[in-house]
Order: C-alpha cells, then structure tokens, then sequence
C-alpha cells in the first residue's frame, strides 16, 4: 500500500512539474512595458509576478515613456507587452501599429474605460441631491468658492499644457462659465490641481474642476463626476474642444478613454498561456483607485503596490487564472 501511494504521488508530482514545464516552454522570455504614471507601474508588476509564479514564463519589466515604447513594439518588436494604453491619445506610430498587424489588442486593461471630467466632493453632491450634471453646479457659484476671490465660483483647470486643459477651457466658454458667476482656475501644475481638492476637502468647502480616473486622489477623496448636459460628439469634440483658439465651442461630453493592453504581433503568435492571461485580466477604476491612494500614502514601489493588491484582492485576480494557476500565486504570496 506505501509504495502504491509513493508511486501516485510521485506521478502526481511529475504531471505537476510536466505541466509547470509546458507552461514555461509555451510562455517563455517576456518584456513588459513600464511606462510614467503609477497605474500602469502596478499593472505592468503583477503581470511580471503572475506570469514569473503562475506560468513559469521568464519576465522582465522595461521603463520608457509611451512613445519610445510604442514606437519600438511597432519597429523592433520589443517589448512584447504594453499593459496600459490610452488608446484616445496614440500617436499616429501606434495607429499604424494596429492597423498592421504589428500590434495586437488583448482586450480591456480597464473594464470601465479611463475617465475624465469635472468632478465635486461626494459631500457636496450628498447635500444638494439637485447638482447632478454641469449646468446644475454652475447656478450656485456660492458653494465653489474661488480662492482669491469668494464672491466667485471655482472651475479648478490643469496645469497649462494638458490637452485636458484645452478642453476644459473651451468646455467652460461654451457653458459660459464668466456669465454665471465664475473664475476658470490654472492651478499652475499638477501637484496645485491635487492641493486644490486636499485643501477644500479636509475644510469641507465646496470644489468644482477636471479631475480623471483611475487615480490616487480619487482614491483618497470621494468625488462625484457630474453628468455632461449632452452626449458625446466626436466630430465636434476633434473640430473645436481640443483646438485652443476655436471661437464656437458647444457643450459637450467628455468621452470614456479605451485603455487597453498591447501586444506585439510576434508576441501573440507565441504567447499561449500569457495571452489567455492577459485577455482575462481587467480591473476597475475603483480598485485602482483604491491601490494607488494606498501606493501613494505608503510611498510604496510598483512592485510592492502590486503584492498589496495580490494579497488584499483574491476575489479579482483569482477570476483572471485557473484555480491550479492560482494556488500557485497564492503559494508565492
């Protein structure tokens, strides 16, 4: 009888180390693409330790900014994975990328799209029920004070320079902000814009301005992203919110960002397990908002935000990979 149970499990540790061994051969060397900004440096570290523990692969992370990276997944080849890319602002490199073939979709790093917007406290929305899109906030400039001058309200703008601000700017003249009582504000960068809603949330004061998601401040701060008083317009979103000196700009939604993660061409003919992983794996605004408020508070690293999620998160990530993938990770962890 010991040596019937010695040899099952012998042979139950050989088909372990077989299977591990497939899973590595099929997955291989992978290059994962970090690139400036904290969501994408936590994704791009749990991809790496879900792929290293749970497949075998051999898995290196790379730092560039978006379009050296691009640029080099559609010329070289290399790296083979850009797990968050905001496909409204690729350059015309990427487009061509995809267009080729060169560039290979996996499906939706974030489930509901990046957000952009104009924003107030959950506080303030809370206390007036009535101020649910734009035009409701803009009648009580009282309750978004402007900080050098409280008998004006507060449209808090980016920094000079972000596309955002342009349509921010243009935004506020077509809802004729300076006739309904208020002040378009340049915080002067973004580290203003994020003090901005520290200081007036922690007095409790009323704050109106652009704001986007996933992000570490809306994962500290409860805010309320106000409804747009029409549907997003494409043709008319191009033709004049997003050029600075157009003179007629309308009204306007904001359009939900498609943020998705990029493969190369070369990578998804070979990749196997790590495509099926990198097609099932997507998470939410407000899990990353969630992480990243606790990377920022913890002055944690990418890698250490990511074991905060693998460790904190088993009813995400675990949906993402078969149980057998995941006991491994967990075993890891």
């Amino acid at each position: 009888m010991f040596k019937r149970m010695l040899a099952t499990t012998c042979l139950a540790v050989g088909l372990a180390s077989l299977s591990a061994a497939a899973f590595a051969a099929e997955c291989g060397n992978v290059v994962i693409a970090n690139m400036d900004w904290q969501s994408v440096d936590v994704l791009a570290n749990i991809d790496k330790i879900i792929l290293e523990n749970g497949y075998g692969c051999s898995a290196e992370i790379t730092i560039g900014d978006t379009v050296s990276i691009m640029t080099s997944m559609v010329e070289k080849g290399e790296p083979d994975i850009a797990p968050e890319v905001w496909l409204n602002a690729l350059p015309d490199i990427v487009a061509r990328g995809v267009s080729e073939g060169k560039l290979i979709s996996a499906g939706n790093a974030l489930s509901d799209g990046g957000m952009q917007g104009w924003y107030i406290p959950k506080y303030i929305a809370d206390a007036h029920p009535d101020i649910r899109k734009v035009s409701d906030a803009l009648k009580h400039p009282e309750l978004f004070p402007a900080p050098e001058d409280n008998s004006k309200g507060a449209v808090f703008n980016g920094p000079a320079g972000w596309g955002a601000s342009t349509a921010t700017n243009q935004l506020y003249k077509a809802y004729e902000g300076d006739a309904k009582g208020f002040m378009l504000v340049d915080p002067g960068s973004a580290a203003g814009l994020d003090g901005s809603i520290a200081k007036n949330y922690e007095r409790q004061i009323g704050w109106l301005g652009y704001y986007w998601s996933p992000s570490s401040v809306l994962g500290k701060y409860s805010m309320v992203k106000l409804d747009s008083d029409t549907p997003h317009d494409a043709a008319e979103w191009k033709r004049c919110i997003t050029v600075a000196d157009c003179a007629d700009p309308k009204v306007n939604a904001w359009p939900v960002d498609k943020v998705e993660t990029l493969v190369t061409g070369k990578f998804a003919e070979r990749a196997g397990v790590a495509m099926d992983y990198l097609k099932a794996r997507r998470w939410d605004n407000a899990t990353v908002n969630e992480i990243l408020a606790w990377m920022t508070e913890n002055q944690a690293t990418g890698e250490e935000a990511a074991k905060y999620f693998l460790k904190n998160k088993p009813e995400i990530w675990t949906k993402w990979l078969s149980p057998e993938v995941a006991d491994k990770v967990k075993a890891w962890l």
